[in-house]
């Protein structure tokens, strides 16, 4: 395997096996991160209207020199732009933003949040109905969600014409959310796993380094590879250009069985995901 490789969405649509995310880069250091990890062979950059970092995102693209059509691009709807008029609106400041033609992947962000809590169901079928208007006019590539559990999947998939090809949810060895896991993989869902190093926590975890010095490896790099052998698609974020290469170098290692039980046996080591019905943003 290696950073070009690719899932195949239920779209048929390809996407890269690893993402580099930059939730909480802001202003030069989302733009220099986005430039080191093209730089670093990742051809895949997930943002959101929400990280407030868009244009820096959409500069690092225009300055890297790597084809458009070589990237994948994912943003996310932001929770005050659920709805069908405003869906339609934040589609458009998203590609102005990002000064890109299309997106590759549109999610929606949260499936509750305080702006739509009265009426969430029906204002994430609308803003369904938008994105997938968006796919429609060639603006949006591929469409799906993130923070979702069955509860908010079953009734968005009762009038989806597009079924999501994604759910970004919080993954890694502190929280694996094996229910969500299990709906993604019963409907062809592919687990996308945002915060794969626990936002740092993981660190501390002393099995975890006990296992990567085993195999001579950072924990960062042992961590992405115990996400990509379960078939998720893990996220790293960093803003130091010597992790953006370390974290791309995952691919020259195998980890045994008993291993891999050892780190999925960690559970609340290093934090646990939110409830997304009760999120107060």
């Amino acid at each position: 395997m290696a950073l070009t490789d690719t899932y195949t969405m239920n779209n048929g649509l390809k996407i890269p096996v690893i993402g580099f995310g930059t939730w909480q880069a802001n202003d030069d250091e989302a733009k220099l991160s986005v430039l080191w990890a093209l730089e670093a062979g990742y051809r895949h950059i997930d943002t959101a209207a929400g990280y407030k970092n868009e244009e820096e995102v959409g500069e690092a693209l225009k300055e890297s020199g790597v084809p458009r059509e070589e990237v994948f691009v994912t943003t996310k709807l932001d929770n005050k732009s659920h709805g069908y008029e405003k869906t339609k609106s934040a589609i458009k400041d998203s590609l102005e933003k990002l000064d890109c033609d299309y997106i590759d992947l549109l999610l929606i962000h949260w499936p509750n949040p305080i702006a739509s809590r009265d009426n969430w169901k029906e204002d994430n079928a609308a803003s369904w109905k938008a994105m997938e208007e968006a796919v429609e006019e060639g603006k949006i590539k591929s469409l799906g969600v993130s923070n979702f559990h069955a509860r908010h999947l079953d009734p968005l998939m009762e009038t989806a014409k597009i079924k999501p090809a994604v759910n970004q949810i919080l993954l890694n060895p502190s929280e694996m959310q094996p229910e969500v896991v299990e709906y993604n993989k019963k409907h062809d869902i592919i687990s996308e796993a945002y915060s794969p190093l626990g936002t740092g926590k993981i660190f501390d975890v002393n099995e975890l380094k006990v296992l990567a010095d085993k195999y001579n490896k950072t924990i960062a790099q042992l961590v992405l590879k115990w996400s990509l052998k379960h078939g998720f698609l893990p996220l790293p974020k960093t803003i130091t250009k010597e992790r953006v290469w370390e974290n791309a170098d995952v691919f020259d290692f195998e980890i045994k069985d008993e291993d891999m039980a050892v780190i999925d046996n960690l559970k609340g080591r290093a934090g646990s995901a939110v409830d997304p019905d009760t999120i107060k943003f």
